[in-house]
């Protein structure tokens, strides 16, 4: 989540892959809030990741203040849909070098950069979601 601008992705219905969705402008009016409501509706989360830009000394700075106001304004509207905070720290620097790698100039990047920042931090927080959930039981259960 940026102070400018806020990238939105989802994922597929399954939570396997991330696929940006827009980019929506912060404003004083509390405009992008709605939409980010509307796209909560549109989209038919069922859980809403809000990246969390902690310090690289893991610490809350203003940045981080403000995205866990942003979560807090968007669970009290959209409730009961969960939102989460993940830790996005880095995610903007790796989205840059993945877009640079891709052939896309610095230029071009603004127009795209919070949404790969959103699909990085969305796609990551779906792959440890997926490797920490219990596997499928296989085999038979034997009595003890």
């Amino acid at each position: 989540m940026g102070s400018v601008r806020i990238g939105v992705a989802c994922s597929d219905p399954d939570g396997i892959l991330a696929t940006p969705v827009e980019t929506v402008r912060r404003d004083r009016s509390g405009k992008h809030l709605r939409r980010l409501v509307a796209l909560a509706a549109e989209l038919q989360a069922v859980e809403v990741v809000v990246g969390l830009p902690r310090t690289l000394a893991d610490r809350i700075g203003p940045a981080a203040q403000d995205a866990i106001d942003l979560a807090d304004a968007l669970a009290q509207r959209i409730g009961p849909t969960p939102v989460r905070l993940v830790d996005e720290r880095l995610t903007t620097v790796s989205a840059q070098r993945s877009l640079r790698q891709a052939g896309i100039r610095a230029k071009e990047q603004r127009a795209v950069i919070d949404q790969a920042a959103a699909v990085a931090i969305l796609q990551t927080w779906l792959d440890q979601r997926r490797s920490t959930a219990p596997g499928p039981v296989t085999g038979n259960v034997a009595d003890g």
